[in-house]
């Protein structure tokens, strides 16, 4: 993978980890704090099954309705 797409990438999931966040939270603090450890939080939303039942595509399509 080219750095370029990496760093495109590593954002890309990163505002997905914010979407994800804010949908179930509504908190500016852990907002920042997801943001910070994304990775992390993202590896337990998809662990804990929150994104399980298409809850992955319905919580960014929520945001553009």
């Amino acid at each position: 993978m080219d750095k370029k797409n990496g760093g495109l990438l590593y954002f890309l999931l990163g505002l997905y980890t914010i979407m994800i966040s804010w949908y179930y939270n509504h908190s500016i603090i852990l907002l920042i704090v997801h943001y910070i450890f994304w990775p992390i939080y993202l590896l337990y939303e998809l662990l804990t099954g929150n994104l399980s039942h298409d809850m992955w595509k319905i919580i960014p399509l929520s945001y553009f309705k």
